[in-house]
């Protein structure tokens, strides 16, 4: 099982950049999956998330910015991000949980399962 994600970088305040995760050896179709980030000194949070159910969820700070969406027959997690400011500033992480019972926001704010994998992330530096 693995998790490779793509599309970080460096933007200025207003900017886009739009996320890419990959899932491979996933034998369910559809797992809860989604994007989580990390802020220097911060701890993980929810971004946006597509459950097994199909229910998207975001985080209030990126609503009407950011629109996650996905491709099951390819295992593929798009996150494109506009307006870009420097509070978005993190390293973006792809998460998927075939395992999980949490659904909606729920899962969004509780994020995979501690044996669910991830990637290494992707870095977004938003610059004023």
């Amino acid at each position: 099982v693995q998790v490779v994600e793509s599309g970080g970088g460096s933007v200025e305040t207003g900017g886009s950049l739009t996320l890419t995760c990959v899932l491979s050896g996933f034998t369910s179709n559809h797992p809860s999956m989604g994007w989580f980030r990390q802020a220097p000194g911060k701890a993980r949070e929810g971004v946006a998330t597509s459950d097994a159910d199909g229910d998207i969820e975001y985080a209030d700070s990126v609503q009407g910015r950011f629109t996650i969406s996905a491709d099951n027959s390819k295992n593929t997690l798009w996150l494109p991000m506009n307006s870009l400011n420097t509070e978005h500033t993190a390293l973006y992480s792809c998460g998927a949980d075939p395992w999980t019972r949490l659904r909606g926001r729920a899962f969004l704010l509780g994020g995979p399962g501690e044996f669910a994998p991830w990637g290494q992330g992707t870095q977004v530096t938003v610059s004023s």
